[in-house]
């Protein structure tokens, strides 16, 4: 379902007061294109959790590698699993060292009240959040 024309000029004045007030922030969660180490480690990590899902299923046959009764390949699966998702998932915030952007240009946004700690987007939610509790 498409936005409207009014919910679409709601939604790009939040963006740039956004890119405004958190520059950093704002390019971190734009969806620009990743590192190329970034993205290396997401398949490597993938492929780590892919190796382990299947050491963890054929742990299970195969009887002469279990100690006791804890089968070792399983549990040797599930780590690379765990090590797996980690990698893949910490790798989605990596960025390469001096690499900033410094958002889009736009108009700074004129409904701002006086008084406001901050003074832009995040100052108007942080008044909102006090007129909020201040009632209760």
């Amino acid at each position: 379902m498409p936005l409207s024309e009014h919910e679409q000029r709601l939604l790009e004045q939040i963006e740039r007061a956004l890119y405004q007030e958190d520059p950093k922030f704002a390019s971190s969660v734009s969806g620009s294109r990743r590192s190329k180490p970034a993205r290396r480690r997401r398949i490597q990590g993938a492929v780590l959790f892919v190796v382990g899902l299947v050491l963890l299923v054929a742990g299970i046959p195969f009887r002469a590698l279990w100690l006791g009764d804890l089968p070792i390949l399983s549990i040797v699966g599930f780590l690379a699993m765990l090590g797996g998702a980690l990698l893949a998932v910490t790798s989605i915030g990596a960025r390469r060292g001096g690499e900033e952007t410094t958002g889009q240009g736009g108009a700074a946004p004129k409904d701002k009240q006086p008084g406001e700690s901050g003074g832009g987007f995040t100052g108007r939610m942080e008044e909102r959040f006090r007129r909020r509790f201040e009632q209760e």
